[in-house]
């Protein structure tokens, strides 16, 4: 199955900041699957991941352009951020974004990806947000529950759970 840990995150600068700390897990040629709602919190997600990697521009929903590339301002890897919302679940699709060709060299994160770009890596780091039932009573509170799943060799022995710092 893999290495998993689930973590509850209060807030979106929260979020931002798991963002900030799962990047110094990540490496060239990872690719990161991002799944939940809309609103779940996966661009805010991916918002810190970019500061964490330390690339430029910023990083929004990519929904209209499908897939935006960050470069590192750091001599890090590059961040392509891919929405994979409003492809049809087509291979075809996918595969005329190119992420293969990018993947080996970047950090490539998709949002919507599930059942879509797993073929492009067994090796690969499933999120997925989750609104975390009976939180918190504040009304700005909307708590998150963020289940990471690490597959393939490439993260037997990563400790996931080191992210709850």
């Amino acid at each position: 199955m893999g290495v998993h840990t689930t973590i509850t995150i209060p807030s979106p600068e929260r979020m931002t900041g798991l963002g900030r700390l799962l990047a110094g897990l990540l490496r060239p040629g990872d690719l990161v699957l991002l799944s939940g709602e809309l609103g779940a919190g996966k661009t805010t997600l991916t918002r810190g991941l970019g500061e964490g990697l330390g690339v430029r521009g910023a990083v929004t929903s990519p929904t209209f352009v499908i897939a935006r590339v960050h470069p590192s301002l750091v001599g890090g890897p590059a961040l392509v951020h891919v929405d994979a919302y409003r492809l049809g679940g087509g291979l075809d699709e996918m595969e005329d974004l190119d992420l293969d060709v990018s993947l080996p060299e970047s950090v490539v994160v998709v949002e919507w990806g599930e059942g879509k770009v797993e073929h492009l890596s067994a090796d690969r780091l499933e999120v997925r947000i989750e609104r975390a039932l009976g939180g918190a009573e504040e009304e700005d509170a909307d708590p998150r529950r963020v289940s990471l799943t690490g597959l393939g060799g490439r993260w037997s022995g990563v400790d996931l759970a080191a992210l709850e710092g």
